[in-house]
Parts: C-alpha cells; structure tokens; sequence
C-alpha cells in the first residue's frame, strides 16, 4: 500500500482508500463497482442528506440513545456538508446500488470521518462509525426519499420565483403589444384577427398556471416518511422519532414539513415525486409551444412571418454573414426536451418499485433534481436574454392581416358562409385582398343580404371590415346583431 491511501476495512473485507479522502471503504466500493456516467451527486441531495443526518443526531441525542459530545460532532460536520464545504467528497455515480445505499454510505462516513476529527481523532478511526451512530435510528429505504423530497422542496422558490419572472415578462409584453392587430392562424393557415397583446396574454396565463401545479404538487413532497427504517415499521428507531424528525427538520431547512399518515406508504410509493415530476413536464411542453411560437413567428425575416423581432444576442451562422438565429428559444426547446426525458426516467422508475420498497430512487431523485436545474437555468436566461428585449414589428403583422382572406369572416352575418368562401376563393386566385373584391362585387351588386336576398352596399362592407381591433373582442358584425 502506497503512502497516497489508507487501509479500511468493511464485511467484505480490506481495501485501499485515498488517505486524505472523508468518505471511506463502502463508497471507495462504489467508486470502483459503479464508473458509469461520470456524473456525481446534485448539492440538492448532498444538502439534503447532511440536513437528514444532522436533524437524526440531534434527536437520537434528545431521546437519549446517542452521548452528546459525538451528537454534536456529526451535528457539526452535517451542518458544513449543508454550507457546501465537502462536496468533492461525495463521489459515487447516481447509476449506483438500488435505493441509494452507495449514497447514503458516502454521507454516512464523510460524516463520520470529519465528526471524527472534531473530536481530535483522524481519518479512518472513526471514532464515530457511519452506521452505529450517523445511521442511527435510520435506513436507506427512509432517509433516501426524504432526503429526494427536501431536496427538491429546497430549490422550490427558486424554481417558482424563476417562473414568476417569466409569467411577468410575457404579461409587460402583452400590455405593450395589445395595440398591435394581426392575423390569427390556426393550422399554421389564416384566421381571423386576434391581437398580439391577446397572443402574449395567453402564454403568461398558461406559465401561470403551470406554476400553480408545479406549486401543488409539491406540496406532497412536504409528507416524510423519515422513521419508516428498513420497510416502515420503525424498527430501531424510538417511537417518537418519526414526528421528532419532522419537527427538527422544519427547523433546520426552514420549510413546511408535515408526518407522513402512512410509513408503509411513504417507503413503498414514490408517486409524490412521479406527481412532481408531471408538473414539471407539464411546464416544459408549455414552454416548448412557447418557444416554438416565437421562433414562428420570428421566421425570416425577409421570407417568414417576421412579427416579432428576437434580441440579436450572437452570430447565426459560420458561413452566411448577417445571419441571426432565435437561439434563446432553440435553447429552451432542448433544455425543454431534456426536462421531458427526466420525467419519462422518473415515470418509469416509479412505477418500477416491488413490495416494501422502490429501489430506483437513486435515479429519481438525480431525475428530478437535473430537470429542475436544467428549468431554472433555461427558463432564467430565456426570460433574460430573449422575451425582455424582444420587439413587436407592427408593419409586418399590419400587412399579413390585410391580405388575410379570412376576414371575411366578420361578413358572414351579412352574406352568409357560402358567398363568403367564394369571395375568399375568388381573392386568392386573383392574388386581391377580400376587402377589395367584396368592394368590386358590391359595387356590381353581385353581393347579396343572406336572409333578404337585397344587394350589399359598398358602405356595409367598409363598415364590417373597418374596424380591425373590434374583431379581435368578439360580437357580431355586419349588421347581422350587437357589435
């Protein structure tokens, strides 16, 4: 053995740990058992973890079962895994051991190892032993879900408060675009009217309410389940550490926390986070629509819809000068798309789970944490660099709404559907707006009332087609009713 480790031993025997490392044997097992992405634990279950641990040896110590001076020490050295000081220590890959034991071990012994120091002693001697005292009153198949749950309640404001801002950006644009009538489109073809205002409206309500959900469910990420030990029945654990637990927890993360009504449950299921994981998915098909709006009706700008105009925020291209691309709402698509992808992961490894326990919490919990952080980023600098500096062009949506042929719409109390569709027939074949052959035929009165049979007058038609803003708010026009 070189210099450069240390000897440890487990129940399978001796290996070599890295002498300066605060994990020991059974996460150096699973560094070596599992090199498989290369990836490493988010700080949401790093954080969340230590706080699990912390909050156990504080009440392990009020019930009396753990002597205060090591209490303390895994209490101290839980609250810097918290602050973030030890976070190179946490090594294992998320495609690990079933349920997290590799995780929960990695915890466990950086604990330990740095308690261990506090108390004067040195890595390895473990003074205070990751099962015996860090694990106490615990198992993996409770602490795991609780920590997956605090974890992602943890980042929850900052995930709602990156929405809000977003929510808020689309709603200041919708204000300043309401003036602005355009043609509507439905199955990518014309339609009638609607304002650009009312286009931006709807996407900060839809934003809105996915917030909502997102904020709904969540809150059954708030019930833990921490006590249920190894398959719920609290073994090892004193009946009043279950509530004691949530109690402490609460205190030490700062966040609304409620006992689970069903241990059982709460070690079997992991439908709470499926149902947390849904609502995220469900924003990100949102945003997708949104995204691929923009990029729509951004198109061209000489040959597409060029409604809006993007922030320019880099070059297009490496071999076409000038060229600008909508990148941000490129960039929220495939952020989108892998937020979608996380939640398939966790669809499929919840409902993946046997009897008393769902072994696939590891890649649940990574899931989660990675599509809420992939969100947060992706939704921040969407909002940031693309929606506040994005610019109305009203002159290209005032041209495309008066060749929109399907303004003849606000005719049909008048001269009724068939006449209209000839007249928009008529229009496209001979390249003219309907305006201008609905004026042609009225003046030949060759358009006549539906109900009467009388002709149209030129005055009726410019009064049902004048105003283009009173299409886009509803009624009935053309003389037909109310307007």
């Amino acid at each position: 053995m070189s210099q450069e480790y240390r000897l440890e031993k487990d129940s399978l025997g001796t290996l070599e740990v890295p002498s300066q490392a605060l994990y020991g044997v059974q996460t150096q097992r699973a560094v070596l058992n599992f090199p498989i992405s290369g990836l490493r634990p988010w700080q949401a279950f790093i954080w969340s973890l230590a706080a699990v641990k912390r909050a156990a040896a504080e009440v392990n110590a009020e019930l009396g079962l753990l002597d205060a001076p090591r209490a303390q020490a895994i209490a101290q050295a839980a609250a810097e895994i918290m602050q973030g000081r030890w976070d190179d220590q946490f090594v294992v890959d998320p495609f690990q051991a079933g349920a997290g034991t590799s995780h929960n071990m990695n915890a466990n012994e950086v604990i330990a190892n740095r308690a261990t120091q506090l108390l004067g002693g040195t890595l390895g001697e473990y003074r205070v032993n990751p099962n015996d005292h860090v694990n106490m009153s615990q198992s993996t198949n409770d602490t795991i879900p609780t920590a997956l749950r605090l974890g992602c309640l943890w980042r929850l404001d900052e995930l709602l408060d990156s929405v809000d801002q977003l929510a808020a950006a689309l709603r200041e644009k919708a204000i300043v675009f309401d003036p602005i009538v355009k043609s509507g489109r439905t199955h990518l073809q014309d339609a009638v009217p609607v304002r650009l205002g009312q286009e931006f409206a709807a996407y900060a309500c839809a934003v809105e309410r996915d917030r909502q959900r997102i904020q709904r469910a969540a809150q059954g990420l708030r019930r833990l389940g921490i006590g249920g030990t190894a398959t719920g029945s609290g073994l090892n654990a004193h009946p009043e550490y279950h509530q004691r637990m949530v109690q402490r927890l609460s205190q030490i993360c700062g966040l609304e926390l409620e006992p689970s009504d069903n241990l059982f449950e709460s070690m079997q299921s992991m439908a709470d986070a499926a149902d947390f994981s849904a609502a995220l998915r469900t924003l990100a098909v949102t945003l997708t629509r949104v995204a691929n709006d923009f990029r729509l009706l951004s198109s061209g700008p000489s040959t597409g819809l060029d409604e809006i105009r993007l922030p320019p925020v880099q070059p297009g291209s490496s071999i076409m000068p000038g060229k600008v691309n909508p990148v941000l709402a490129e960039m929220l698509n495939m952020a989108m798309f892998h937020v979608q992808g996380c939640d398939l992961t966790v669809s499929l490894a919840a409902q993946a789970g046997q009897l008393e326990l769902n072994v696939m919490m590891p890649i649940i919990a990574h899931n989660l944490f990675e599509a809420m952080q992939v969100m947060i980023g992706a939704v921040r600098a969407f909002t940031d660099k693309c929606v506040r500096g994005l610019q109305a062009n009203p002159d290209k949506a005032a041209l495309w709404l008066e060749r929109n042929a399907i303004l003849v719409t606000a005719l049909n109390p008048v001269i009724g559907y068939a006449a209209g569709a000839a007249l928009v027939k008529e229009s496209l074949q001979r390249d003219l707006t309907v305006r201008e052959v609905a004026v042609e035929k009225a003046r030949a009165g060759q358009l006549l009332h539906r109900d009467t049979g009388q002709p149209v007058t030129e005055t009726e038609i410019v009064a049902a087609l004048s105003d283009l803003r009173a299409l886009t708010e509803g009624g009935i026009f053309g003389g037909g009713g109310g307007g």
